[in-house]
């Protein structure tokens, strides 16, 4: 159990950097290949995910961070 809690700040960075890079790779018309995806369902949506991943990426960093401190 203790590696898996070692891994969620990582785990939250790397999607808090997906959702912003995504975000701003899609003012120039690109988007990453992993998140390619989103788009699918309509530009409002893909905001909605793209927002999504920062906040939740943000949070599991900041906690995940608190979380392995606190041991």
């Amino acid at each position: 159990m203790d590696f898996i809690k070692d891994k969620i700040p990582s785990i939250g960075a790397f999607l808090a950097i997906a959702g912003i890079l995504s975000s701003v790779l899609s003012f120039i018309g690109y988007n990453l290949r992993l998140l390619l995806w989103i788009d699918m369902w309509g530009p409002v949506v893909g905001w909605v995910i793209r927002i999504a991943l920062i906040v939740v990426g943000g949070a599991l960093f900041f906690f995940g961070k608190k979380l392995v401190a606190s041991e």
